[in-house]
């Protein structure tokens, strides 16, 4: 019902609504009838599309001189897309809005080209803007202690083990820092427990480092092997209720359960506690470099997109030390 009532509300422009010759427009209406009908494509898609193109139309109306027809449409070069592209960022396109833009034109001149009336090869010599790089959300630092604490769950009927469990799991996604895939993947044998300090991870591309791991976790994780029920030597340190290996997946919907309970975000992951260690070490002062080696990232460039999650703290540093700040 939802689908049927929503295709209903997909009102498609006439081929007179694209500046261009009229086979041309003819062909752009039947695309976005294709789109609506056998791709079963969102209204808001359509809408979207339709505008790029009409925008793209009316582009090369302007850039070549004439309306738009096949033949010119089979001539196109790269430089001609590229010329499109930076016209419309000139007028205040994102970088988000301009992929969108591309990816309507190529797909019009792919329904073309099936007919014999088009190429698209001119798109492998195109430069596709960058994607704009989301920033991490953080959760705040009581938040995030509310989501490790064992007793926010107090209320579920979980196994005290289990309860146990994901805590420590979760404690090594905010105090250490380590993807889900990481803390997962530690072996009994290397548990960080007791006078162990340190933990070993293989990380993304095969790469291994070693972090700290502060005695809240330790004893966390303490905690767990005290109650945990099964014999764990020479196997993963996080099992599932069955013995064998913990799957992300329960992790997650601990997550997600805890979340509707705290009355959290949906952004509240185990992924945000990862972020939100790394936001919260710089806003305490931690050095880039060292986060970066913690978190295992490759690439310092990417360790520095928690610089603009922490601008209130940047700022006031600036605040408080430029001589010329006031």
């Amino acid at each position: 019902m939802g689908s049927m009532s929503e295709s209903k509300a997909v009102k498609l422009p006439a081929a007179s609504a694209f500046l261009a010759s009229a086979e041309v427009g003819e062909e752009a209406a039947r695309w976005l009838g294709f789109l609506a009908g056998e791709r079963r494509s969102s209204r808001h898609t359509i809408d979207a599309y339709g505008r790029d193109l009409r925008f793209f139309l009316g582009f090369l109306a302007e850039h070549q001189g004439a309306l738009a027809d096949f033949a010119a449409l089979r001539a196109l070069e790269p430089a001609d897309l590229r010329a499109f592209l930076a016209k419309r960022r000139n007028e205040g396109l994102e970088s988000r809005s301009l992929l969108r833009a591309l990816a309507a034109v190529r797909s019009f001149l792919r329904f073309l080209e099936k007919k014999g009336l088009a190429k698209t090869d001119l798109f492998g010599a195109v430069r596709a803007p960058k994607r704009p790089r989301s920033l991490p959300k953080a959760l705040a630092i009581a938040d995030a202690r509310d989501l490790i604490d064992q007793e926010s769950r107090a209320g579920e009927a979980r196994e005290p083990w289990v309860l146990a469990r994901d805590a420590a799991v979760l404690a090594l996604l905010y105090g250490v820092g380590l993807r889900i895939s990481e803390a997962l993947s530690i072996e009994r044998a290397r548990a960080p427990i007791g006078a162990i300090d340190r933990v070993t991870i293989l990380g993304k591309g095969g790469k291994t480092r070693t972090v700290p791991v502060i005695e809240p976790v330790r004893r966390l994780v303490e905690n767990y092997l005290d109650l945990c029920p099964f014999e764990l030597s020479g196997g993963p340190l996080f099992v599932g209720t069955r013995g064998g290996p913990l799957s992300p997946r329960i992790v997650q919907l601990a997550v997600q359960r805890m979340r509707g309970a705290l009355g959290l975000p949906d952004s509240a992951t185990p992924h945000a506690l990862r972020h939100s260690f790394a936001t919260h070490l710089l806003g305490r002062g931690g050095d880039l470099r060292t986060i970066q080696e913690l978190l295992g990232h490759a690439s310092l460039s990417t360790t520095q997109i928690y610089t603009a999650v922490d601008k209130t703290r940047l700022f006031e540093a600036y605040r408080l030390a430029h001589p010329r700040a006031d």
